[in-house]
């Protein structure tokens, strides 16, 4: 099977995390989810990687994280399937006053 692709956007705060990349690519051979996707971004990007999950692996409460415009959280969370072609959008929370 041919490897397809998974683009993930990153917001201007994340991507100096990222080498300075507004989007990333995952290369995917079968079924994926959005953990295994933030799980192969975790091995070029750690500093990256620890902002968007915590220590137990669960998504960082102030992270939110799209999948083709469907908030995984109101899906099945990082267990939400995705394949070739769609786009996760990751958004982090910036509080301030």
């Amino acid at each position: 099977m041919a490897s397809e692709v998974i683009e993930i956007v990153l917001p201007s705060v994340l991507q100096p995390l990222a080498a300075g990349n507004a989007v990333l690519a995952a290369a995917v051979e079968g079924p994926e989810t959005v953990g295994t996707v933030l799980d192969s971004l975790s091995a070029d990007y750690p500093v990256l990687a620890r902002r968007l999950r915590d220590e137990t692996g669960a998504l960082r409460r102030f992270v939110n994280i799209y999948v083709d415009g469907s908030e995984v959280r109101r899906l099945d969370g990082l267990e939400t399937p995705v394949r070739g072609g769609q786009e996760i959008l990751i958004i982090q929370s910036v509080a301030g006053g």
